[in-house]
């Protein structure tokens, strides 16, 4: 999904306490309690945690030892100690190295902070370190998977009606505003692209102007949606702005846009999380600018923009196999996309020219479905999209604060695919994107 063309800034339930005995009769003190500083949010998440085990295995913390971490999460790149609080390379070692829940098998650990709320997850990460590696790992995704404990959370940029002042804010599946995301570093940006990569937010390269020079973008920042801080990844190969980029099979791409000097671009490249690293693949046969790009049966999709081998808006789909690694072409695609997603394996836009109506792609046919969108809710002629639960959310990009959110759901009985919904947010959507953790 690409940013805005307009200009903005980019950007458990805790247990009473207990003095209880572990399961085999030995009163215990979890190490970081008895000789380091601790927030009162460890004993509770603790306590939280291991009562949810099929046995008892609670494990008191003596109140008086407990007091508030001085801990940044919200800075640029998370910071590892408070001011005047420094610890001796052992002593950092050692924690890094020490159980996740003293007295607890680690895998039994994990299990047991996997059960946490996600709402509690960034005073989780400002515990100690092993907490913090842990949260922002692979492998916690994949237990709160295990354990049936993913929230989905829909992550929406918004703009006030005045267009001055932009900022992300966390809505979940109730319509419940949880945050605001700290600012994203960096200058300000437009032509941005955005996508979601392990649970976690990328905004992708842009058009700044820095002192009255304009100029394109190869920065990537990364927000991690646990631990509520955002940091920097390495940069991509080709600046570029108003370009495509999508995440397929763990990685991510991206695909033409404007360059350096505002040349069409036709290069491509993708990024491994793993290795931090850019990698150009081949390009593809012609420049491409505004376009998008999705996922969809293993494949990258780019289509609808403009390139300078076509009078107007491209109708041309090229779609890369990274098996193959080779791009092939398909000639029917959309005209012109001002929003898109992606829900039940299948690509929903909606086209400039007629924004009353869905466009439905098909990948298994490569076919093309039109659905009609109801006036019900809201008149307006432009939408962005969301997805939560499963449902595709319409947010009308017109400033009345008398309109509905419409809702479509693809499984629903024929005829009651549409209603209206509560789920809102505070300004004019920009982008929006959906994080499960």
């Amino acid at each position: 999904m690409c940013g805005h063309r307009n200009g903005y800034r980019g950007v458990g339930k805790a247990l009473q306490s207990s003095t209880g005995k572990r399961a085999f009769g030995m009163e215990y003190e979890s190490d970081w309690t008895k000789n380091r500083v601790s927030s009162a949010f460890t004993a509770q998440v603790i306590r939280s945690a291991t009562s949810l085990m099929p046995w008892s295995c609670k494990i008191p913390i003596e109140k008086k030892r407990i007091t508030e971490p001085n801990m940044c999460l919200s800075s640029p790149l998370m910071q590892d100690h408070s001011k005047g609080n420094h610890r001796s390379p052992s002593q950092a070692t050692d924690e890094i190295e020490s159980p996740l829940l003293p007295g607890l098998p680690d895998d039994v650990a994990k299990y047991c902070l996997a059960l946490v709320p996600r709402s509690s997850f960034p005073s989780m990460g400002g515990v100690c370190k092993r907490w913090r590696s842990f949260i922002q790992s692979k492998e916690f995704l994949m237990e709160r998977k295990i354990a049936g404990m993913l929230e989905e959370w829909l992550y929406v940029l918004t703009m006030d009606s005045e267009g001055k002042e932009s900022h992300w804010e966390v809505l979940d599946c109730l319509g419940q505003k949880h945050r605001l995301l700290p600012p994203m570093p960096g200058p300000e940006k437009v032509g941005f692209g955005t996508t979601v990569l392990n649970g976690k937010l990328l905004v992708l390269a842009g058009y700044s102007v820095i002192n009255g020079t304009a100029s394109a973008s190869a920065d990537v920042y990364q927000y991690d949606s646990c631990l509520n801080c955002w940091s920097k990844l390495a940069n991509l190969n080709v600046a570029r702005y108003d370009f495509a980029c999508a995440e397929v099979n763990g990685v991510v791409y991206v695909v033409g846009g404007y360059g350096v000097e505002g040349e069409s671009l036709s290069t491509a490249e993708v990024y491994d999380p793993d290795t931090d690293k850019w990698t150009l693949i081949e390009s593809l046969r012609r420049p491409r600018w505004g376009c998008f790009a999705c996922g969809l049966n293993g494949k990258l999709y780019v289509l609808g923009g403009r390139s300078s081998f076509t009078i107007g808006n491209s109708r041309f789909v090229d779609v890369y196999n990274p098996e193959k690694q080779t791009w092939c072409e398909m000639k029917n695609g959309c005209v012109m996309v001002t929003a898109h997603a992606v829900l039940e394996k299948k690509l929903f836009c909606m086209e400039w020219k007629n924004q009353r109506k869905l466009a439905i792609f098909n990948p298994d046919d490569n076919s093309w479905k039109m659905v009609s969108v109801p006036l019900t809710g809201s008149t307006s002629i432009g939408f962005r999209f969301g997805i939560l639960d499963g449902k595709l959310l319409l947010f009308s990009v017109e400033g009345d604060p008398g309109y509905h959110t419409l809702l479509y759901d693809p499984n629903a009985a024929p005829g009651s695919e549409w209603r209206t919904s509560e789920i809102k947010p505070s300004g004019l959507c920009l982008c929006s994107v959906t994080i499960k953790a």
